[in-house]
């Protein structure tokens, strides 16, 4: 098992600690690396660019392409060791480690949602905690009757789709998961996120071959479409799909006739009880709403706070840069942020010209002016408004005060949309706590901390990018990507 290096574990827990704390920016310090907002940086400061279009290194003009270099591949590493898919692993998070930094730039400058120095945590975050071949632990029966041995076998090529808004970290969490179970994979990236994808891709092959692994392990359609990820999920070559994306997507991967590994949305409720550290929960709410401006599915997106601590919540909230909008700013911030208002308890059409912009800028919209320090936007809400219904992927949040913690639990149910993805309560009653466990039923569940810390990132076990709710993964790691395979020997290698 590859270990982390101290040097490693300390810059992850660095930047985290940094954030969580204070609210800054990891890299804020560093005159070398361009801040959010800025989009220029020193020389000094990145990777030599990557090209991002044109063929070779995995990119191929056409899905049966794709397919068909990755099958190659595929057969090529069946043939290799066990320790030889762990080197090119190790070979990936060491190409990672160097350009995880400019790739974020591109996904960031391409894409032009959240902020760059989240999305530097994001590249790191999955380079340093995603499983590798040490997940795939075997299992052995001995008896009378001999030896059984079960196995994890990969399934062969996989088809993945990924989403525009953690597209370089998806697609080197999805690699670095697939490969390790012994897959090949043909990515279909979000068209609006092909170049940093792209670069992404041919970072990585370049890895592999240094490793000593065979070319096009991952392969990528150059100018990805919807008609070229429709082609992907009904290719006969391709024996598995991962889908990462909203929910058309994943009702196509599912209806596909081919297995499927599917996440999609999340609507991740905050409950807030009395007993609560009231404090703590205003700083890892801020932090996590405001990580990559809302735009991860596990990101904060509602709060339900028992009344008689909410104005102390509000307020410390605001303490760690939370611009609270009065009545009057709200009406003129409804108009900004849907494209159509649907009423009460509805799923509204958000603007998607504000979607991962920063609060400033969205503030800016209706005439107030926010400077860098504040990273969220927060609004006192009843409970039936539109916000608290929309997965609004900005950093606006809604807060809804409740007589009680029950109400809180109730409300946090129905708003989370039964998509049983991630939700989060800060509270000291493990009573309470532990019911509200079993009523959400997502896959993540987050006690006192900001929802990220479910990925690992603050938290302890390991990340995924793709959180497969509607097909039952949950966090998916290697073992997602394989299949089970039983060997038995009869009457040999007995006990006794």
């Amino acid at each position: 098992m590859r270990r982390l290096t101290d040097q490693q574990v300390d810059r992850i827990a660095r930047g985290l600690a940094s954030r969580l704390g204070t609210g800054t920016s990891p890299i804020a310090e560093d005159p070398g690396v361009a801040r959010e907002g800025s989009p220029g940086a020193s020389p000094a400061a990145v990777v030599a660019p990557i090209e991002g279009f044109g063929l070779g290194e995995g990119v191929y003009d056409t899905v049966d392409a794709c397919v068909s270099a990755a099958a190659a591949a595929f057969r090529n590493l069946s043939a290799a060791s066990l320790s030889k898919r762990g080197e090119i692993i190790a070979a990936i998070r060491d190409t990672m480690r160097l350009h995880g930094d400019e790739l974020a730039r591109l996904a960031w400058e391409e894409t032009g949602l959240g902020r760059y120095e989240d999305k530097v945590i994001k590249n790191s975050l999955v380079t340093e905690k995603t499983p590798g071949t040490e997940a795939l632990r075997p299992e052995t029966t001995t008896g009378d009757n001999g030896l059984t041995l079960m196995e994890w076998a990969p399934f062969g090529v996989i088809g993945a789709i990924t989403p525009t808004t953690n597209p370089t970290s998806t697609v080197i969490c999805n690699t670095i998961g697939m490969l390790a179970a012994g897959n090949s994979v043909v990515f279909n990236v979000h068209p609006g996120a092909a170049r940093c994808s792209m670069a992404t891709v041919r970072l990585i092959n370049r890895a592999v071959i240094a490793a000593g692994g065979p070319a096009d392990l991952v392969t990528a359609v150059a100018r990805p479409t919807i008609e070229s990820a429709t082609q992907l999920m009904h290719h006969e070559g391709v024996d598995l799909l991962v889908v990462t994306g909203g929910p058309g997507v994943v009702a196509a991967a599912m209806k596909s006739g081919k297995r499927s590994v599917s996440a999609g949305p999340g609507n991740p409720p905050v409950v807030v009880d009395a007993t609560a550290d009231i404090a703590k929960a205003g700083r890892d709410i801020v932090f996590g709403a405001g990580f990559d401006n809302n735009i991860i599915c596990v990101d904060e997106k509602e709060v339900f706070v028992v009344a008689s601590v909410a104005d102390d919540l509000i307020a410390a909230m605001r303490e760690n840069g939370a611009y609270l909008v009065d009545q009057a700013e709200m009406a003129r911030l409804e108009k900004e942020i849907f494209a159509e208002n649907r009423g009460p308890r509805t799923h509204g059409v958000i603007n998607k010209d504000l979607v991962g912009k920063n609060a400033g800028e969205i503030l800016g919209r209706i005439g107030i002016t926010a400077g860098p320090e504040i990273r969220l936007i927060i609004a006192d809400v009843l409970e039936d408004h539109p916000l608290v219904w929309t997965e609004q992927l900005m950093p606006v949040l809604p807060i809804v005060r409740v007589p009680d913690v029950d109400r809180a639990i109730a409300l946090a149910k129905e708003a989370e949309h039964g998509f049983g993805h991630s939700a989060s309560m800060h509270s000291r009653d493990i009573e309470a706590l532990s019911r509200m466990a079993r009523v959400i039923d997502t896959s993540i569940f987050v006690k006192n901390g900001p929802i990220v810390a479910g990925l690992g990132a603050g938290g302890e076990g390991h990340t995924s990018f793709t959180i497969a709710s509607p097909t039952g993964e949950g966090l998916t790691y290697p073992v997602s990507f394989s299949r089970r395979r039983r060997c038995v020997m009869v009457d040999h290698f007995r006990i006794v």
